[in-house]
C-alpha cells in the first residue's frame, strides 16, 4: 500500500514543483519590470508619472488584497481562455502567476527604494540615461534585497500551490485532500505537510545564501 502511495506522493511533489517553478518564472518576468515601473514613475522617480503610477498601484493593490481562492474563481474564464481548462496543474499556473506578479512588483519597488538617492544622482551627473541608471545602478544596488524578496515570493507560491491543489489544481494539496482528508489517512496528510515544510526550508536557505553572496559581491 505504501509503495503505491509513495509513488503517488512523488508524482504529486513533481506536480507541485512544476506549478511553483512555472508560475515563478512568469511572475518574475512580469513582476520585476512592474516593480521597476512603479519605482521610476513614483514621486521623485527618474520618470515621474503620477497617473500611470496611480493606475498601476490600484491594480496591484486590488490583486494583492484578493484572497487567492477567490482570485482563482474570478480568473476561471481567463484560465480557460489561455489553457483551455480550469482544472489541472497547467490551469493552476495562471492564477498562481497572476497572484504572485503584483507581490513581486511591490518587493522590487521596495528594494529599489532602499538604494541611496546619492547613487542615482551621481549617475545622472555623469550623463547616464534612464535605462543605464536602471540596469547599471538601481538593479545591481538593490539585487540582494530583490533576492530576499523573491525568496518570500517563492515560499508564498508553495503555499498557494497547495491551496490550488485542494480545489482541483493537482499537486500535494490535491493529494492531501483526496487521500488524506477524504480517506481519513492522517499519515498521508502528515507526509504532505512534512514535504511542504521541507520545501519552504530549502527555498529559504537557498535564498538567504544567494542574498549573502550578492551582498559580499
Amino acid at each position: 500500500m505504501w509503495t503505491q502511495l509513495s509513488e503517488v506522493l512523488f508524482n504529486s511533489l513533481l506536480e507541485s514543483l512544476y506549478m511553483v517553478g512555472a508560475s515563478c518564472l512568469i511572475a518574475f518576468a512580469f513582476g520585476i519590470p512592474l516593480g521597476v515601473v512603479l519605482f521610476i514613475t513614483g514621486k521623485n522617480g527618474i520618470r515621474e508619472h503620477a497617473t500611470l503610477n496611480t493606475c498601476l498601484s490600484i491594480i496591484v493593490n486590488a490583486t494583492r488584497s484578493t484572497p487567492f481562492i477567490i482570485l482563482m474563481v474570478l480568473l476561471i474564464p481567463v484560465t480557460r481562455m489561455i489553457v483551455g481548462t480550469s482544472i489541472g496543474i497547467n490551469a493552476a499556473i495562471v492564477p498562481l502567476a497572476i497572484a504572485a506578479a503584483p507581490f513581486v512588483g511591490r518587493i522590487v519597488e521596495g528594494a529599489l527604494r532602499e538604494v541611496h538617492p546619492g547613487v542615482v544622482e551621481a549617475a545622472q551627473s555623469m550623463g547616464a540615461t534612464p535605462w543605464q541608471i536602471i540596469l547599471k545602478v538601481l538593479l545591481p544596488e538593490a539585487f540582494p534585497g530583490i533576492i530576499s524578496g523573491l525568496t518570500l515570493s517563492v515560499i508564498s507560491l508553495i503555499g498557494y500551490s497547495a491551496m490550488a491543489g485542494a480545489v482541483g489544481g493537482g499537486g500535494l494539496g490535491d493529494l492531501a485532500i483526496r487521500y488524506g482528508y477524504q480517506r481519513f489517512r492522517m499519515d498521508v496528510m502528515f507526509a504532505t505537510v512534512v514535504i511542504l515544510i521541507a520545501l519552504v526550508q530549502f527555498c529559504q536557505a537557498a535564498g538567504d545564501f544567494l542574498a549573502r553572496r550578492a551582498r559580499k559581491g
